[in-house]
């Protein structure tokens, strides 16, 4: 673990995506994608296509697809390849992006195919793998000697968004010692994949039609509502998800600083994360210097003349956008915080820039 977070510190205190210059054998360098299908790992090929891995080979595995299935990688057209340790020869990264039994049930053939193994189904953080937030460490103080350990060298972990915008938050009001810092998060459908969209989407269309709804992913009715919790038959429910993001959370920044309260209410909406914090002060502090804060943490801070992010504003946006801050009209120590970023996005941006970071090891 010291070697890991040691890497963190000597990167530098500049937050902006690093763009690394790649040698032409880095750049051939096969990259494996698990759970192609699926809406993270659709997002994440793209990032790839986009950034300066661009020019490497794309494995695309899935084991909800048939293999031979045909798809698309940098423009060009490629299949859908068995999962089996044959197909992770040669993979430098394999990024597993499906659902969390699929990583759960294949990492060790990512592992064993001698592939560095990037996780952003949180599933293999149960197996010890490293979580990692490569622009957030600089801002914080290395863990405590006996903060948890990675079981798995080489098998990283890309937090969950609301993990990394708590984590994020939390990093950047450290300074002030906040005598509290709480977080309310309204997760869109994409959380449950496509059958998340696809029932907000269907259930939409009824209700304008006066037609009964179907809720087989939330077991109750997400449209035109906010929920503070699923129907008994849905899995995972709210309350799971909370306790992982907050574990999550409660890992990352354990030893350095204190964890956020998490509270989560589902919104109808498609993508993109909104949240809403609230943070109090042991003293006064100017607004303008929050804002500093968050700024310095690598945070959009919108213009006076720009209007507060939303869910829409955000999308493919890699940062997290959020609103200036609010004194609170009752508390004088008290500011509240909205913001918004895309899920998707967020996700798979840090997951490359653990990549990144890892070659920029090995260079």
């Amino acid at each position: 673990m010291g070697s890991f977070w040691s890497c963190c510190a000597n990167s530098g205190t500049g937050l902006p995506r690093i763009r690394l210059e790649m040698s032409r054998e880095n750049y051939n360098s096969r990259i494996a994608i698990v759970g192609a299908s699926s809406l993270r790992g659709k997002e994440l090929r793209q990032v790839i296509e986009e950034s300066s891995f661009g020019a490497s080979e794309l494995v695309l595995l899935d084991t909800t697809l048939p293999p031979g299935t045909l798809a698309e990688a940098a423009g060009e057209p490629t299949f859908v390849r068995p999962m089996e340790a044959e197909s992770f020869a040669g993979v430098r990264f394999a990024f597993f992006a499906g659902p969390s039994q699929e990583a759960r049930a294949n990492w060790r053939l990512a592992k064993h195919s001698g592939a560095e193994t990037i996780d952003l189904t949180g599933a293999l953080e149960e197996v010890g793998a490293a979580p990692w937030i490569p622009d957030l460490d600089t801002l914080l103080a290395p863990p405590e000697p006996d903060s948890p350990h990675v079981d798995e060298p080489g098998v990283y972990s890309s937090p969950f968004p609301p993990v990394m915008i708590s984590c994020r938050l939390a990093a950047a009001l450290a300074r002030f010692s906040p005598a509290r810092l709480a977080i309310l998060f309204f997760p869109p459908a994409s959380e449950h994949e496509q059958a998340g969209v696809d029932e907000l989407e269907s259930q939409t269309t009824d209700l304008l039609l006066l037609r009964p709804v179907s809720q087989p992913v939330f077991d109750a009715q997400v449209a035109f509502n906010l929920l503070a919790g699923y129907g008994s038959a849905s899995h995972p429910s709210i309350a799971q998800m909370r306790s992982q993001i907050a574990r999550g959370v409660a890992r990352y920044l354990s030893g350095r600083i204190a964890s956020p309260a998490i509270q989560l209410v589902q919104a109808p909406v498609f993508y993109g994360y909104a949240f809403a914090a609230y943070t109090e002060f042991p003293g006064s502090v100017s607004l303008a210097t929050v804002d500093e804060a968050l700024a310095a943490a690598g945070m959009h801070v919108t213009d006076k003349s720009e209007p507060k992010p939303t869910n829409v504003s955000i999308a493919g946006e890699t940062k997290i956008h959020i609103a200036r801050a609010e004194s609170d009209p009752n508390v004088s120590s008290g500011v509240w915080l909205w913001g918004a970023a895309d899920n998707l996005r967020l996700a798979a941006a840090n997951a490359l820039r653990i990549a990144e970071e890892l070659l920029a090891l090995k260079a």
